[in-house]
């Protein structure tokens, strides 16, 4: 199980860094379901000079898509730095992961105007756009060498006027002049992803949000980059007709068609591979590069969240615990996504390695072992086995109870 072309985003909460192995994958309190560093690890200053500028880990730099743009094959999310969460790393905090993940040769990074996720007084959106742009700048790094992709809100803000001014916006607190990609956060129109619970089943009443036809679309990405502001752009959270629609109507118009796509992605959630998206991206049809987030299904796939059945009554671990947001991420806890974890947990330790290892095909901690090999054949081939009892287990609920009655467990449609 193999995701082809992808950028692989490492979503980080708080923590120092430190590159060990065990560390990045068993994840403690202190990193909510992210996926992180060691807490008690020794940390460097935030103030510290600008990171060497190399890759020691060898971390390949691949094209987006169609674009001219490079991309490290690993890129640092950024969604909840800053935030309101009880455990969010603040930005000096934010400074070590910038320096860790540059010093290991990442050069990709991963934000939107909306970050952080949960905002709030003192933690304002945009804010991580502000932290990045002050980490650039006190680093004075060559922002050549850096690729930066940001969103705009997506929905009822989609408009060209918005498009503009929002981008104006983003470069401000990124204190840069371009971004490399710029994204739609969410369609411009309604899409079942937005539902962002257990339901992709289209619904004609969210049809309202749709404010902006493609065609408006694709001219005012286009008219950005003309203008210099953009290097290329792209969608997150949508459909594989989505993906079409944009990419033909740019073509016809002779406009620069949209060269990523962002979309979550791990061993609970292969619904890309096959809902058309990834066929359309192939560089046989579309050549959109695909860029995975939540790999790790919130923190599921570390097992972290696996020995306590109800985290919401007991201490605050992270994201995945958290009241309000958090909770649009109960689908991956459904039974039936945990009965597949249970076995890939199962696959990994008959395999010598962590859960959290075997959910990625390449992470700082696998790339830093010069000796380590792809999953053998065999182990893929088990993977996919458990696939099959359930092709889609976080869509899967089977405690659904009568009083929910045609929603879901934050009100979205079901089915």
């Amino acid at each position: 199980m193999i995701v082809p072309f992808a950028v692989l985003f490492l979503a980080t909460g708080g923590g120092t860094p430190a590159f060990d192995r065990r560390s990045l994958f068993q994840a403690s309190a202190g990193f909510g379901s992210f996926f992180g560093f060691d807490r008690s690890a020794d940390a460097a200053d935030s103030e510290q000079p600008k990171p060497p500028n190399n890759n020691p880990l060898r971390i390949s730099q691949r094209s987006l898509g169609s674009s001219d743009v490079k991309v490290s094959s690993i890129a640092l999310g950024t969604q909840r730095w800053v935030s309101t969460d009880y455990n969010a790393p603040d930005e000096s905090a934010c400074f070590q992961l910038l320096d860790a993940a540059y010093e290991a040769g990442v050069r990709t990074l991963d934000t939107a105007e909306q970050y952080p996720i949960p905002s709030g007084l003192g933690s304002p959106e945009g804010q991580t756009e502000v932290t990045i742009g002050n980490w650039m700048r006190s680093r004075s790094i060559d922002r050549k060498s850096m690729t930066i992709a940001t969103k705009i809100t997506g929905a009822t803000n989609v408009s060209p006027k918005n498009i503009e001014k929002d981008l104006d916006g983003s470069l401000k607190r990124l204190q840069t002049d371009y971004v490399d990609c710029y994204l739609l956060h969410w369609p411009q129109r309604y899409q079942p992803q937005s539902n962002w619970g257990q339901s992709l089943q289209y619904n004609y009443a969210g049809e309202y949000r749709r404010q902006i036809t493609f065609e408006e679309l694709c001219v005012a990405m286009d008219k950005m980059i003309k203008k210099g502001k953009i290097r290329s752009w792209g969608l997150c959270n949508d459909s594989a007709y989505g993906l079409t629609k944009c990419c033909v109507t740019a073509k016809q118009m002779g406009l620069t068609p949209p060269s990523a796509f962002q979309g979550d992605f791990s061993l609970l959630d292969r619904k890309s591979c096959e809902n058309g998206v990834l066929e359309a991206a192939s560089p046989f049809n579309e050549n959109v590069g695909f860029m995975a987030y939540n790999v790790l299904a919130g923190g599921m796939l570390t097992g972290k969240y696996m020995s306590d059945p109800n985290p919401l009554q007991k201490k605050q671990r992270g994201r995945m615990d958290t009241r309000g947001w958090g909770q649009t991420l109960y689908r991956y806890q459904s039974p039936p996504a945990k009965s597949a974890i249970i076995e890939y947990d199962r696959l990994a330790k008959e395999a010598g390695m962590s859960l959290g290892e075997l959910s990625l095909t390449e992470t700082l901690a696998w790339a830093a072992k010069a000796d380590q090999q792809p999953l053998d054949r065999d182990l893929l081939w088990e993977i996919d086995r458990v696939h099959m009892k359930n092709r889609n287990p976080i869509f899967a609920n089977d405690a659904v109870p009568k009083e929910w009655y045609g929603g879901g467990a934050i009100g979205e449609p079901i089915p």
